[in-house]
């Protein structure tokens, strides 16, 4: 009987086993179909290995000699920076490696607190909190904040990580037309039925380098009795009088309700992400923010670079200077040579092409002579606005910019952009 048994298992299994293939065949075949448009939409993105630290100029594999980055977010230069990396290996030494806890089992260290102090008292503000990264922070903040009772309202060209952290909270949910504060405004008038109105928006936008009016967005929030967060990544380091971002740069401090940000980019360029802002918010997103309680703590290592790139910050504001005088100086000099450039005064700089094809074919031409630069098409940024994102450092030199700029005019003509 048991051979019997064994018998029909056997041969009951192996439909079950053609059926899995069967599916496994039919799941290749969708991939690779969508595989294949994205190829022929021309919108395939490559990655580029660097084999060195990240930098001005760095080595990337396959590619002979030393090459000229331009598309790294390490606004300030600190990703390589001695003191950043001997703070790392400090913690290393002393914390450890990492945690292997979330922080309310057993993954909080004091240099956790400390950071989370520090970072308080750089946005002037009454506590914070760290995340493994911004996105996560968006992600835990408005469905530990918001509910049914309650108004989101967003910029229609907000970064995927606020419009996702939106998705996953119950209030009610508002878009307005990018930079639009008559459409804000009806907006806000439409929601004066909610408990709480939350305005967000980010503070610089990452794809076209513009600037949020914040001044008429609080302004309009104090009118109708709304909260405004910020998100400060592209800020963060280098946009104000003293780096503290754009609430400082246009003289609202105190009128900004939230702040995330991300210690990825300006602040050491490694990982990690964080909220600041009253006191009461931050003990419930340590109570409700699900990235927060069921992710592990930010490395040591991660949080001591962060530090010491703080504490490089606050002892001189002449980095920032540095950096927003290589801006204009790129800015400027691709403007005389025909370009189109976005944005004011940012040092994202995005370079409009148009054209997918013609953003991916330029900025591998521009790898050709030594630049590292890459295009951006649809999914990025919208259908038929391709640009290549030029991004400025404090630590690029006068030459590093002018040698960009005439890459660009040798390529830009070569295919046609320039006449």
């Amino acid at each position: 009987m048991w051979a019997c048994r064994l018998l029909h298992a056997g041969l009951s299994a192996a439909p079950r086993g053609r059926r899995a293939q069967s599916a496994l065949t039919q799941l290749r075949g969708v991939l690779e179909e969508e595989l294949e448009a994205i190829r022929g939409a021309g919108t395939w993105k490559s990655e580029r290995v660097i084999t060195s630290r990240q930098g001005p100029r760095i080595h990337v594999d396959g590619v002979s000699g030393g090459i000229l980055n331009f598309c790294a977010n390490n606004y300030l230069g600190l990703s390589s920076h001695p003191e950043v990396i001997q703070a790392g290996l400090q913690a290393l030494e002393e914390f450890g490696a990492g945690l292997s806890s979330t922080r309310f089992i057993c993954g909080t260290q004091s240099i956790h607190k400390d950071l989370e102090a520090k970072i308080a008292r750089f946005h002037q503000r009454e506590d914070a909190i760290l995340y493994p990264s911004c996105f996560d922070a968006n992600a835990g903040l408005f469905e530990a904040l918001l509910t049914p009772q309650d108004a989101v309202l967003s910029d229609e060209l907000n970064h995927a990580s606020i419009i996702d952290g939106i998705r996953l909270c119950k209030a009610h949910k508002y878009r307005y037309r990018h930079l639009d504060m008559a459409d804000l405004e009806a907006k806000l008038q439409e929601a004066q039925k909610h408990r709480l109105r939350l305005v967000a928006t980010d503070g610089a936008f990452s794809m076209d380098g513009d600037i949020a009016p914040l001044q008429e967005i609080c302004h309009l929030a104090s009118r109708y009795g709304a909260l405004v967060f910020v998100d400060e990544c592209h800020a963060t380091g280098f946009l104000g009088a003293t780096g503290r971002g754009t609430d400082e740069l246009l003289g609202v401090t105190d009128q900004v309700t939230i702040i995330n940000s991300t210690l990825g980019k300006a602040l050491g360029g490694a990982s990690g992400g964080y909220t600041t802002g009253p006191e009461p918010l931050v003990s419930l997103l340590r109570q409700r923010a699900r990235p927060y309680l069921f992710s592990n703590s930010l490395p040591p290592a991660v949080a001591g670079c962060a530090s010491k790139a703080l504490d490089l910050l606050m002892e001189s504001n002449a980095i920032v200077q540095s950096m927003a005088a290589k801006t204009q100086r790129f800015r400027r000099k691709m403007k005389a040579a025909g370009f189109t450039v976005l944005g004011a005064n940012h040092p994202i700089c995005p370079v409009m092409l148009g054209d997918a094809r013609l953003a991916s074919c330029m900025a591998d031409d521009m790898l050709k002579r030594g630049i590292f630069v890459i295009g951006f098409s649809y999914p990025v940024v919208p259908k038929n606005k391709a640009r290549i994102r030029v991004q400025i450092s404090a630590v690029h030199s006068e030459e590093d910019i002018d040698r960009c700029v005439e890459a660009f005019v040798e390529v830009g003509r070569l295919h046609g952009a320039l006449p």
